[in-house]
């Protein structure tokens, strides 16, 4: 019986790999075009493959990336690269608040294994990594059960900007939504959620859609102003730093936020904000370390 189990598993991954493959010809061959068949494929081969890439990490870390780094993919190209190049390889609990990182690939990452992972999230997901002893809660960020201190880092991935918002295309109702083209403030609440359950020096490393203020009814595009009142937030628990990426023709580079403050996204549900650059969603990001104050 185990040894047809371990066929059978050997044989199902068989094939999905070759619809993987298959899935990626299509998408090569029909011009690499954002969110179509086979598109994800390739952003999460190229994600996977940028994690390897230990100079590439480094990169990341000090600032920098090469020239025509993730032409045509959208921020997951750069925000999951970025949080792996400051997570500390250390023992530790690590909160991913809004499961942005619920992906084999990500699980299996050396860089896990000594972490003890939590994941949060408003509703469950169809994959769970269960045997891999994940811990998943389920809730909303503004208000989550756990006791204050408890955490060691926080990972909060393209997450804040969905709440309030109209997330329905995700297979599930919010009651008490914010209503569309207004600036809600209740991120703000999640944010003070994450920083009690933080322990004295941990951290939360956070990014988020950044440039003019877009409401898209599923996120709303962060501006200087809603970042002001998060800097305020953070500034009176620790110290926080900011580092903001632009994503032109040529690719994903670091910026300045005055460079990024006039950034449109492109919204592939409704196609609004389309344009010739080839962008597949945001065309900045904020990306926050906040470490908080206090002794271990």
């Amino acid at each position: 019986m185990r040894l047809i189990r371990k066929l059978a598993k050997q044989l199902g991954a068989y094939w999905r790999d070759r619809l993987k493959q298959k899935r990626l010809k299509n998408y090569h061959f029909n011009g690499n075009i954002p969110w179509a068949i086979g598109y994800e494929d390739y952003k999460f081969d190229q994600i996977n493959a940028a994690l390897s890439n230990k100079d590439l990490l480094v990169e990341f870390s000090q600032g920098t990336l090469p020239p025509s780094y993730g032409v045509g993919l959208d921020e997951r190209i750069v925000e999951i690269p970025w949080l792996w190049s400051r997570l500390n390889a250390e023992k530790g609990r690590l909160l991913d608040a809004g499961s942005s990182l619920n992906h084999q690939f990500l699980i299996d990452s050396r860089l896990y294994e000594s972490k003890e992972i939590a994941i949060y999230t408003y509703y469950p997901e169809n994959t769970q990594f269960l045997a891999e002893r994940i811990s998943y809660v389920f809730g909303d960020l503004r208000t989550m059960p756990f006791k204050d201190s408890w955490f060691d880092e926080i990972a909060c991935i393209s997450t804040i900007e969905h709440i309030d918002k109209d997330n329905s295309i995700y297979g599930y109702q919010v009651d008490d939504i914010a209503k569309s083209q207004t600036k809600s403030y209740e991120y703000l609440k999640a944010i003070a959620e994450m920083v009690r359950i933080l322990r004295p020096g941990g951290r939360i490393l956070m990014t988020f859609p950044f440039g003019i203020f877009e409401d898209h009814g599923f996120f709303q595009q962060f501006d200087q102003e809603m970042v002001d009142r998060l800097d305020t937030l953070f500034s009176s628990s620790g110290q926080v730093k900011y580092d903001y990426l632009s994503y032109t023709k040529s690719g994903w580079q670091f910026s300045e936020a005055d460079k990024c403050s006039n950034a449109k996204s492109f919204n592939p549900h409704t196609g609004i904000g389309k344009g010739n650059d080839g962008a597949a969603h945001s065309r900045a990001i904020c990306c926050i370390e906040f470490t908080k104050s206090g002794l271990n």
